[in-house]
């Protein structure tokens, strides 16, 4: 594929800036989605974008239907939670995610990727380059916010400390000043909480919760306790769709948008029961007080492609409750 000299030099630029804007983040970015409720956007990740002769490493057919299926979907913008690329350093993987999502350009529908190990895959400086190149309004920033109406979007970096240093005491400060509108917190990262999922590999892939961000989940509960908006976590790593409640804040697993998505062994705890492979996307609809969560299942057979909705749930904000 071929790319204009200009991107080209962008892309090299960002290599070489990268690693000083991702290393002094005093002042985090704050986006302004400029939205009003209703609104919608999804969720969903660990598409590799690759060749798509490369089908070792994702389906190119079930990553490419999901692109088409969430434009058809019009949301007000994308929230990935990593593993957008299968390789961060590798210019044609990021051609391929340029030519697969035109379309959502095209419609002009935003996106608020957060990392995952396979987007800093090879030379980081290299990788990073790549992606801010493909996501300029982040201004190298690798955790960042999104206000979207009554909803606050916390995009942060599972490569990074999650509580301790700069993205921790950022961490901090967003749930120290909440606006009195706001209903909802939304935290997006690569690496769930929690998962079914195990390191046994049972099924040819998996994953357990880290120790880090078993920690997150546990102030995230914590803090649950005494705040009025709801916190909702989306992540991906495990390429399956799962379901998790604990402490009052609801876990979504999201990472079946292409690569090789696997059965996992449920713990009794997943709220979403399933032996199946779940290739899907998450469509979230915001209101006032309240978030309906939809899973949107894709299945190809014989070159058929159907979509079912096996998974919804309502979470009420604090005041619904009440």
């Amino acid at each position: 594929m071929r790319r204009s000299r200009f991107t080209n030099l962008l892309v090299i630029l960002l290599a070489i800036l990268t690693p000083i804007a991702a290393a002094d983040q005093s002042h985090p970015l704050r986006i302004n989605a400029k939205l009003h409720t209703p609104f919608r956007f999804v969720a969903y990740g660990d598409t590799r974008f690759t060749d798509p002769s490369n089908t070792k490493a994702a389906n190119p057919e079930v990553r490419q239907q999901l692109v088409r299926a969430i434009a058809d979907a019009h949301p007000n913008f994308v929230t990935f939670g990593g593993d957008i690329a299968y390789n961060g350093d590798n210019p044609g993987d990021w051609q391929v995610y340029d030519l697969e999502t035109a379309i959502w350009r095209k419609l002009r529908i935003p996106v608020y990727p957060a990392l995952g190990n396979h987007d800093l895959h090879g030379d980081a400086s290299v990788a990073l380059g790549n992606y801010f190149a493909r996501f300029p309004k982040l201004r190298g920033n690798r955790f960042y916010s999104v206000d979207a109406a009554n909803s606050l979007m916390l995009t942060m970096d599972s490569s990074l400390d999650l509580l301790e240093g700069p993205q921790g005491d950022w961490l901090r400060r967003q749930l120290d000043h909440l606006s009195s509108r706001t209903d909802f917190v939304f935290i997006v990262l690569h690496h769930p909480p929690y998962t079914s999922s195990s390191d046994e590999k049972e099924f040819g892939g998996g994953h357990s919760a880290r120790l880090s961000e078993q920690h997150l989940a546990a102030y995230l509960e914590e803090r649950q306790s005494k705040m009025r908006p709801r916190i909702v976590v989306f992540a991906g790593h495990v390429h399956n769709y799962e379901r998790h409640e604990h402490g009052g804040v609801t876990y979504f697993v999201t990472g079946g948008g292409g690569a090789h998505a696997y059965p996992i062994t449920r713990a009794a705890a997943d709220l979403f029961q399933s032996r199946e492979i779940n290739y899907h996307y998450i469509l979230l609809d915001v209101q006032d007080r309240r978030l309906k969560a939809t899973m949107n299942r894709l299945e190809m057979k014989d070159g058929i492609v159907s979509w079912t909705q096996p998974d919804s749930v309502i979470i009420p904000s604090s005041l619904s409750r009440e």
